[in-house]
């Protein structure tokens, strides 16, 4: 026979609505360019994840579509998946960057659905080859476009939205955000890139970022926020050939090539409380290669 609890042990029960009111609020990530479930914004997705952060992450399947890799089917759905797994609540948006309106709904759509925006990281990008004789005005427009005008509109709505006390920290992994001393809350993180033979309308507009990023460390210290950039260097995310592979490797003093994780374990050091120190700085993570 089956006995009943008895009242006391009905008493004892926790109580799940209560735990859940006291569990601490996660900072959100706005994390551009997760497209892709090998690509560098993914491997950062994961990591700041895993570190206590729920993301809101942008992708262009148009963009995938007319890359040589192609376009991967249900990436964003399964990429939230994985997210959510670790913990995080996750907002995935698609968006084209060509437009100068869509930095504004892609902020609205976040704060809508995670919160304000702690962490913004630039990890999008339009990347076709081109030379300084061969790029068209069209391909020049629209690298600057995605990769320069999208990025000042994304930093400078994030400055406009920006709500934190400059006294304040971000979390620490499984803590809520936390208030102290130092640089403050905010973080902005942009991936740049320093190829530019062969690859003209890329390297300048990267290099164009560069200087808003690093404009970014001074005009919204007010605010709390540091600004980096980082170069990751050479990444195989599936756009390499052999023979390419093989000599960016051989070029490398540690003997490999670069990974998203790699990249993915800085972005999270300047995301964290340790790492608000580092400000205005372009930073390589490239394992030692020669430019």
């Amino acid at each position: 026979m089956n006995e009943q609890p008895s009242a006391s042990h009905e008493q004892a029960a926790p109580e799940p609505a209560t735990a859940q009111a006291t569990a601490p609020a996660r900072p959100v990530a706005l994390i551009t360019g997760v497209g892709r479930s090998i690509g560098i914004g993914a491997g950062i997705a994961r990591q700041l994840a895993a570190s206590g952060w729920d993301i809101a992450f942008t992708y262009w399947t148009p963009y995938d579509r007319r890359m040589q890799w192609g376009a991967e089917d249900g990436a964003a759905a399964s990429i939230a998946r994985e997210l959510e797994e670790a913990g995080a609540r996750t907002a995935a948006i698609e968006a084209d960057l060509t437009g100068p309106d869509a930095p504004i709904r892609i902020f609205d759509e976040a704060e809508q659905r995670l919160g304000p925006v702690t962490a913004l990281i630039l990890s999008h990008a339009e990347s076709v080859d081109s030379g300084l004789l061969d790029t068209t005005v069209e391909a020049f427009d629209r690298h600057f476009a995605v990769n320069t005008r999208a990025s000042w509109l994304l930093i400078r709505e994030y400055g406009l939205r920006f709500r934190g006390e400059p006294g304040s920290k971000p979390a620490e992994p499984g803590a809520g955000v936390g208030t102290g001393t130092g640089a403050g809350a905010g973080r902005i993180v942009a991936l740049t890139s320093d190829h530019t033979v062969g690859n003209l309308p890329y390297g300048a507009s990267k290099g164009a970022l560069d200087r808003i990023t690093l404009a970014a460390a001074h005009e919204l210290a007010h605010l709390g926020v540091t600004a980096n950039v980082v170069n990751p260097g050479p990444v195989d995310t599936g756009w390499m050939n052999d023979e390419l592979r093989e000599a960016l490797t051989q070029g490398t003093p540690l003997g490999r090539l670069g990974t998203p994780q790699d990249t993915a374990h800085l972005v999270d050091f300047l995301c964290s409380p340790q790492g608000q120190w580092v400000n205005g700085q372009l930073l390589k993570s490239n394992g030692g290669a020669a430019p």
